[in-house]
């Protein structure tokens, strides 16, 4: 019997490739680019393409493979091609973006990623795209209007909170790089970037604690969300002396989650109800623990650890089996 399935798909895997001319070479093409043989890639691509013509996957690797290659003028080439079929998906777009950001070409690549979002008005991954290539042209004020519209769009795209973090760092948007900042490293626990955000979040409640600068922050016209929320810190900051320290951040941020909750029901956002989640679980010391303290002081976080078994078991465990989402709708961020 194994026999008999042996041979029938092993014919079901000669007729599906027999029907989709080009597809084994583009798996073989696929194998040396993660091998990072990019000339071979290129070249066998290139033969598939010659095969199946009408095959876009193909022509799309193959842009892809010469952008890797650094062939961007080739790809460049292929991608404009692409982007003028009717079945071209934002990955075309993005592949032919990402070879004029190479080569610097900015103003082309702003234009094809405005192009692109007439066809694909809620493409986080455009958004953000395009409003990188409006930071590196000089147009911040421009890229941050984009990376909102992706947040917005699609609230779980890490790339576009990362991007609006570091641009209210620079411009001193306390409650947002705490806000946003929070959101990324639920999103994106584990990166490189993540322990750089932590460090902005940290930095943005610390600003938020410095004498005068919530009633600064109040008159820059936040939304009624961030106002709410700048508002209740504003009641909390006097009670503290020595300013917002990692080590003390559970029992003031408890106090600002439970404040909250109290008198902003019609705000429904995630990422204070997980807060709030811990808080009832007993896990809210070992969340900041990881959030402001290990990301300044790893000895003491250690330390913590050590001291703290059950707790930080417990909020480890939390992190493997539980995936953050935050729902589309819970944008209130518009002035």
């Amino acid at each position: 019997m194994r026999i008999i399935i042996s041979v029938i798909f092993l014919l079901i895997s000669f007729t599906v490739i027999a029907q989709e001319p080009g597809k084994k070479l583009q798996e073989t093409a696929k194998s040396m680019l993660m091998q990072g043989d990019f000339d071979n890639a290129v070249a066998i691509l290139e033969t598939a393409a010659k095969q199946a013509p009408a095959d876009i996957s193909i022509q799309k690797d193959l842009a892809y493979a010469c952008y890797l290659k650094r062939d961007f003028g080739k790809a460049i080439q292929i991608g404009k091609i692409l982007t003028e079929r009717a079945d071209a998906d934002e990955q075309v777009f993005q592949i032919l973006g990402l070879s004029y950001k190479a080569t610097a070409s900015y103003k082309e690549g702003i234009k094809l990623y405005k192009t692109a979002l007439k066809k694909f008005p809620n493409s986080t991954i455009i958004y953000n795209e395009l409003g990188e290539l409006l930071a590196m042209d000089n147009a911040a004020g421009e890229a941050i209007e984009q990376w909102e519209k992706g947040i917005k769009a699609d609230p779980n795209y890490s790339n576009n909170y990362y991007n609006a973090c570091i641009y209210y760092s620079k411009t001193a948007n306390w409650i947002r790089v705490a806000l946003y900042g929070e959101i990324f490293v639920n999103l994106e626990s584990f990166t490189e970037r993540t322990t750089d955000v932590k460090k902005a979040v940290l930095n943005a409640w610390q600003k938020l604690f410095l004498p005068a600068i919530i009633p600064q922050q109040l008159k820059n016209n936040p939304s009624v969300f961030e106002k709410n929320a700048l508002q209740i810190l504003e009641k909390i900051v006097p009670t503290v002396t020595v300013g917002f320290q990692p080590e003390t951040s559970t029992s003031i941020r408890s106090k600002w989650v439970l404040d909250w909750f109290k008198t902003n029901t019609e705000f429904p956002f995630t990422l204070f109800n997980q807060q709030q989640y811990f808080i009832r679980e007993g896990l809210f010391e070992a969340y900041n623990q990881w959030l402001f303290v290990e990301p300044v002081n790893q000895d003491a976080f250690n330390v913590w650890k050590n001291t703290h078994p059950k707790e930080a078991s417990a909020f480890e465990s939390y992190q493997k089996t539980r995936l953050f989402k935050m729902p589309v709708g819970q944008y209130y961020f518009s002035k």
